[in-house]
């Protein structure tokens, strides 16, 4: 009764902890969570590997959905941006704001378009920066009843490279190529002002001048954002992500689900 007792403690000391606001707290509480897996296999089996497997488990879980759902997806080697109107904002969390934020800094509005993927919309609200030299974005990510939206704040250096600061809440699914530099800032930080200045520093310590930008041009925003991701696509075909399906869509492989789980787990341990 006793080991009973440490183990519901436990249990229940990780969902207080978990329901902190500080990141720190929660990820004690995910500590915590994954002592409690292990002493009740432990104290279950006496057997220490019993208890570690507990643990273990956790960490294989995202393969339930990578041998089903994502085993399953097709996804279009070539995707078009088309218009769309702009969403709910009742759907379109902190996007008005943020797009007020764009407009206070100094960046003009420049389209509204969208694509899908894999059964997931994603809308774009795009603006630019003549003398940041910058592309913003607030992005709209909807999947059944689930969304979320993110910032992005991207630069081109004078030799190619692709230069972006974002609070998106996931690590990429798809490899980046060797051009492509993300500087990923904590999702809870969704204030614009504070993730151009986040950018402004990425820059800086690339040490890449404001003069070595490429100046955007608006009107091809739409086109460099589709280049970019048949170049992102080229890229992981290459390495063996994905493969092709040979109806003009493509999957991943083997290799793809290994590099998606590692991709599942690094986010476990990061926004746990």
């Amino acid at each position: 009764m006793q080991k009973c007792l440490i183990v519901i403690g436990l249990f229940v000391l990780a969902i207080g902890l978990r329901s902190a606001r500080k990141a720190m707290v929660r990820k004690a509480g995910a500590v915590v969570f994954l002592t409690a897996s292990f002493l009740s296999l432990y104290y279950l089996t006496a057997c220490l590997w019993w208890g570690i497997a507990g643990v273990a488990v956790w960490f294989f879980l995202p393969w339930v959905e990578l041998l089903t759902r994502i085993r399953r997806m097709r996804l279009p080697l070539e995707n078009r941006l088309r218009q769309k109107e702009v969403p709910d904002p009742s759907f379109f969390p902190n996007a008005v704001e943020a797009a007020a934020a764009m407009e206070e800094a100094g960046f003009e509005h420049v389209d509204d378009c969208g694509w899908e993927w894999g059964g997931m919309k994603q809308f774009f609200r795009l603006f630019w920066h003549p003398e940041e030299r910058a592309v913003s974005a607030v992005c709209l990510c909807e999947q059944g009843d689930v969304a979320f939206a993110f910032i992005s704040v991207t630069s081109r250096d004078a030799d190619g490279r692709i230069l972006r600061t974002t609070n998106f809440p996931f690590s990429p699914t798809l490899k980046c190529p060797a051009n492509m530099r993300w500087n990923h800032v904590p999702c809870e930080r969704n204030c614009f002002h504070h993730i151009l200045k986040d950018h402004q520093d990425f820059l800086r310590r690339l040490n890449v001048e404001p003069d070595n930008l490429r100046m955007p041009d608006p009107d091809e925003i739409e086109e460099s954002i589709e280049t970019e991701m048949k170049t992102q696509i080229r890229h992981n075909l290459e390495a063996g992500i994905i493969r092709e399906t040979g109806d003009g869509h493509f999957e991943y492989s083997f290799r793809g689900l290994l590099f998606l789980w590692g991709q599942f787990v690094k986010d476990m341990v990061r926004l746990c």
